[in-house]
């Protein structure tokens, strides 16, 4: 299955955007329900071209009566009632609707309330994160995965940032690269130190992760840069992504059982941020997507190891799918012949969905590249 990723605001006010997704060759939209704060190219749209968005949304109707101590917010640059909207323009053209619900990632709520957002072992504020460790970030996101099944009624669920995120955040000028603090570096950086995870973790590991980054001495892996504590850290680590996402499942099943999940996952047991760690499978979810936005032979490695612990799903009697999340924005280009090999690199390694990022921020000449790809 083809499925192009939208942001509600690429359909709102423009009747001609359901037959363009339409004629790309999909069946299905991913369709933003929740989302990041971003600055968005609108190439087709009658009554802009760049769109700022503030901050992280809520796509329905905020209903005061549905939420507890962590409010999303309501979008001052579409209509409130945008997901509803453009859900109902893009199934009249013959299109499933499947709802993108980005969970921890929100610099509104983190910013609101930072006591519950990520600090990192120098006690740095990462308000773009909402740390899971802590039971309102769980609250919220239960609540977030009601609201969307109750309300927006999708024919899927896709659940994004469904764990820890971690240090790269890509916003504000983002101007950490020249820190090389990458790899094991970039996976020390991303440990939560907040008042519920610290305590979690053995006496000494702040410390020795300052002490790490500091002195950079190059550790080839996370588990050598964290010594003694790796073990420890990584199973406190992996409980959190694993306790959020059984929660999730679980409502998303009473809710709504016959409701098919998608992970972004990544089998990379230090995983943080949009693709949640998942080293050992999730028999609840029906399709497990994995990022293909790198080396298209290491994005190939990723998805046949996610394809490796595919197992029938516990609410089907077929087996997983695989996702592959492949990138049709620079720097890749906008040629059809390379999108086609990459994408049945991709099937080779056992992909047979392709979530195609991004049909609204893609200029004519990719949008045309990606249809012939797919026609391929």
């Amino acid at each position: 299955m083809n499925i192009a990723y939208l942001y509600p605001w690429d359909v709102v006010g423009d009747p001609t955007a359901p037959g363009r997704i339409a004629d790309l060759g999909v069946e299905a939209v991913a369709l933003a329900a929740s989302y990041h704060s971003t600055r968005a190219a609108t190439p087709y749209h009658p009554n802009h071209r760049v769109l700022d968005v503030a901050h992280s949304a809520f796509y329905l109707p905020v209903r005061p009566e549905a939420w507890g101590p962590l409010i999303p917010a309501t979008p001052t640059w579409t209509t409130p009632d945008a997901y509803l909207t453009a859900r109902d323009a893009l199934k009249a053209a013959g299109l499933k609707v499947l709802a993108w619900t980005v969970l921890t990632h929100n610099s509104y709520l983190g910013s609101k309330h930072p006591g519950i957002a990520t600090r990192n072992a120098f006690g740095d504020l990462y308000p773009h994160a909402l740390c899971p460790a802590h039971p309102e970030v769980v609250d919220y996101c239960e609540r977030l995965v009601r609201e969307i099944l109750t309300v927006g009624e999708p024919d899927g669920l896709i659940l994004e940032s469904c764990g820890p995120m971690g240090f790269g955040h890509q916003n504000m000028h983002e101007k950490t690269a020249g820190a090389d603090w990458n790899g094991p570096l970039g996976d020390l950086l991303s440990l939560c130190f907040c008042t519920a995870c610290a305590p979690q973790y053995p006496e000494t590991t702040q410390e020795h992760v300052k002490q790490v980054v500091d002195t950079q001495p190059n550790p080839v892996t996370t588990e050598q840069a964290l010594a003694d504590h790796a073990q420890s850290v990584q199973e406190v680590r992996l409980s959190l992504s694993t306790h959020l996402r059984q929660r999730l499942i679980t409502i998303a099943h009473e809710l709504s059982p016959e409701t098919p999940i998608t992970l972004h996952a990544n089998p990379d047991p230090w995983a943080a941020g949009a693709f949640a760690a998942l080293p050992n499978g999730e028999p609840g979810a029906d399709v497990l997507v994995g990022n293909c936005w790198g080396d298209p032979a290491s994005d190939a490695d990723r998805l046949t190891t996610l394809a490796n612990m595919a197992t029938p799903a516990e609410n089907s009697a077929t087996p997983q799918r695989i996702g592959a999340y492949v990138l049709a924005l620079p720097p890749r280009p906008a040629d059809a012949t390379v999108l086609a090999d990459q994408i049945a690199t991709y099937a080779k390694a056992g992909a047979t969905e392709f979530h195609l990022y991004h049909a609204g921020l893609a200029s004519p000449a990719r949008l045309s590249a990606l249809r012939e790809a797919l026609n391929r």
